[in-house]
């Protein structure tokens, strides 16, 4: 004599085990219709399961009105009309069954019909049908509000990947146009370090290609790649680049989005002045919860044309990927960056 949830996204079959023969058993007893002394044990049995019939009835019939109601006839933005409607139509539909059940009752059972009893017997009907019909009516809410969160989150990662790619797409050109420059600056005054540069090079950008979509990367792939990139970088500044990577790096657990060393290596070589005599020193350890990627700091004395993209997509990518800022720090002759270091899960 209840309303379950209009929909199997609510797990209620132990409510339903459980409520449905309660229901049935303490409604005629709370209403006066049925006194047991005036009654076997088999023919109280026997009783009980027709009004547990009665409760399952009602229970099915105000589980689909429920379903239609909510689902055609009510509009979702009006969501206290829809309760009443179907609040009301469920407490009619098991007064309207609940009163048959128990003329029927009165009509062939040892019981005197009574209207007090009669008029108890419909009231508590229509209370449980709409006690049980707000309950369900909270529970499903309650799913709609669960299934929306999962739905936004399931958008936010959508949309966070879709960011990610328009990152790397970004990237794309940046890099070509970079490698363009210096292939070019070689085939001009040394058409066999030229040849050496494009063989690299198509490695290296291989390498790019395989890896561009990807968010994470283990950080010792990084480190080879960028091995790799920096004897491409060495063929044009020979002498004038030096790299070191701290052994606490050489890390198998961590993780790092791809390409990310060689940005700030672009970043380091574009924006610095270096030269044989004061090389560009460029290092990178783990410290703590960072990797630390250090260079000379010589600001060349003019302003580099930039479009400021290399810092910039890398912190977003972070922030994406791991909810976690770069830290850039800027002193006396160094320019650090501290990339947070992402472990294996």
């Amino acid at each position: 004599m209840f309303i379950l949830a209009p929909t199997a996204m609510i797990r209620d079959v132990y409510l339903r085990i459980f409520f449905i023969p309660l229901l049935g058993i303490a409604i005629p007893y709370i209403s006066g219709a049925i006194h047991y002394r005036l009654y076997s044990t088999p023919e109280l049995l026997a009783y009980n399961c027709y009004f547990i019939l009665t409760s399952f009835i009602i229970w099915r019939g105000s589980n689909w009105m429920h379903a239609k109601l909510r689902s055609v006839y009510i509009p979702v933005s009006k969501p206290f009309a829809r309760i009443a409607a179907v609040s009301i139509s469920n407490a009619a539909y098991g007064a309207a069954i609940g009163g048959i059940s128990v003329l029927l009752w009165f009509r062939f059972s040892k019981e005197s019909f009574a209207w007090n009893s009669f008029y108890k017997f419909i009231a508590v009907c229509m209370l449980a049908v709409v006690v049980f019909t707000l309950v369900y009516e909270i529970l499903f809410l309650s799913k709609e509000r669960e299934l929306d969160t999962q739905l936004v989150s399931e958008m936010d990662r959508e949309l966070t990947q879709a960011e990610l790619v328009a990152l790397h797409n970004e990237m794309d050109p940046h890099f070509i146009f970079n490698s363009l420059n210096a292939m070019g600056s070689l085939i001009m005054n040394n058409p066999m370090q030229a040849h050496l540069f494009n063989t690299n090079l198509s490695e290296v950008y291989k390498y790019f290609l395989l890896n561009k979509t990807k968010e994470l990367i283990p950080l010792n792939e990084e480190l080879d790649f960028l091995e790799n990139y920096f004897f491409l970088l060495q063929i044009r500044y020979d002498k004038k680049l030096r790299l070191q990577i701290d052994s606490s790096v050489k890390s198998g657990d961590l993780l790092i989005p791809p390409c990310a060393l060689q940005i700030l290596l672009e970043n380091a070589i574009k924006h610095n002045a270096f030269s044989e005599k004061d090389p560009l020193n460029i290092s990178i350890i783990a410290n703590g919860q960072y990797l630390k990627v250090t260079n000379s700091f010589r600001p060349k004395p003019y302003s580099a044309n930039s479009t400021h993209t290399g810092l910039k997509n890398l912190s977003s990518r972070f922030r994406l990927i791991c909810k976690k800022e770069i830290n850039i720090e800027s002193g006396p002759g160094l320019f650090t960056v501290k990339l947070p270091i992402i472990k294996q899960s």
